[in-house]
């Protein structure tokens, strides 16, 4: 295994979800007084799961077809034209 890929990964991930509307949900139903803390925590992780393995499977079809620098510049257009679009509203 490749423990160093699997840290930056995480890394980057980690990094990603913080603080973002995913995070702002999970954290507004687990401030439901009502609600099981740990169904929320199950419920957010298999969203995650699901939504890596849906990033993982699409990387991985798409890549057969294009290659990795133009994914890397696709890729960096789109954040940077959310992030000016963000900026305008």
């Amino acid at each position: 295994m490749d423990l160093k890929m699997l840290a930056v990964v995480f890394g980057t991930v980690f990094l990603a979800e913080l603080g973002d509307k995913t995070q702002l949900a999970t954290l507004l139903f687990a401030a439901d007084k009502e609600v099981n803390k740990w169904l929320v925590f199950a419920g957010a992780s298999l969203a995650l799961i699901a939504t890596s393995a849906l990033g993982v499977l699409g990387g991985g079809l798409i890549s057969q077809y294009v290659s990795e620098r133009t994914l890397n510049i696709v890729a960096g257009i789109g954040f940077i034209a959310i992030g000016a679009w963000t900026l305008m509203r």
